[in-house]
């Protein structure tokens, strides 16, 4: 059954509305994470780009839902709840988990005939290099641990027994998600795929940050590096926009129903 409208609504946060929108940019959260981590971008982007932040399953105003901890029916989902924004050029945005979601979601667009301009991947390695881990099945404290470890993003939320008991399940579940996404050979996109990375990210080794290069079209990959951990993305919020924001200027130089 095709999605009311209203329900398609309910996975995005449209944080700044433009009325005649050159393009969207669709923004995917990590592990744990919110559309609240993009809600700053708008500024910072061109005034004809429109910003949907996804709102994933089971955290903040969809904490009664059910999370969702696998891949394919995470993207079928928001695959659907896309349908009304499609009448314009999208580019894809992900950080962490949320880079492997974007991924597959431009796979599933492609495949409908729809390129997206850009595939913007931020803070993970390549799915077919990616380390295989299985911390979805840890106690409490070692999965917390874990997050600490990639770097100090509002981790202190855990340390107050109310807010743990609502965040962790949501956790788990986006854990249990990325790690049972395994692609051995996943599929090249059409169009160009641009990865961004910390220098001191601990789970992102640089061979396997470049191994996106293998998913996108030929000469069509490039590496961007800032200072900072799995979490650069808070503190050099402006530059990494601003790359981004160059880029999407430029267009993908694909042929897609919009032209």
């Amino acid at each position: 059954m095709a999605m009311t409208t209203y329900d398609a609504k309910k996975w995005f946060r449209v944080h700044r509305r433009v009325a005649d929108p050159r393009l969207r940019l669709v923004c995917l959260p990590h592990a744990g994470g919110t559309a609240q981590l993009f809600h700053t971008w708008p500024a910072l982007l061109p005034e004809d780009v429109e910003v949907l932040a996804v709102r994933y399953p089971g955290r903040q105003d969809r904490l009664a839902e059910d999370c969702v901890d696998d891949m394919a029916t995470l993207v079928d989902m928001i695959e659907e709840a896309l349908e009304p924004w499609l009448d314009r050029p999208l580019a894809l945005f992900g950080h962490s988990m949320g880079a492997c979601v974007a991924y597959e979601l431009a796979l599933r667009l492609e495949a409908r005939g729809i390129v997206p301009e850009h595939l913007l991947v931020s803070a993970h390695e390549a799915p077919q290099r990616a380390e295989r881990m299985a911390l979805h099945r840890a106690d409490d404290e070692t999965l917390i641990t874990r997050v600490r470890h990639l770097g100090d993003l509002h981790s202190e939320v855990y340390d107050i027994p109310e807010l743990r008991d609502l965040l962790l399940p949501a956790l788990r579940a986006d854990y249990r998600l990325i790690e049972g996404y395994q692609p051995s050979h996943p599929t090249p996109v059409r169009g160009p795929i641009t990865a961004y990375v910390g220098q001191d990210d601990p789970s992102c080794l640089l061979d396997h940050v470049l191994a996106w290069s293998e998913l996108a079209a030929p000469g069509r990959f490039e590496l961007r590096s800032f200072p900072g951990d799995h979490f650069y993305l808070t503190p050099r919020e402006a530059e990494v926009v601003a790359d981004m924001a160059a880029r999407l200027a430029r267009g993908s130089g694909t042929d897609h129903p919009w032209q």
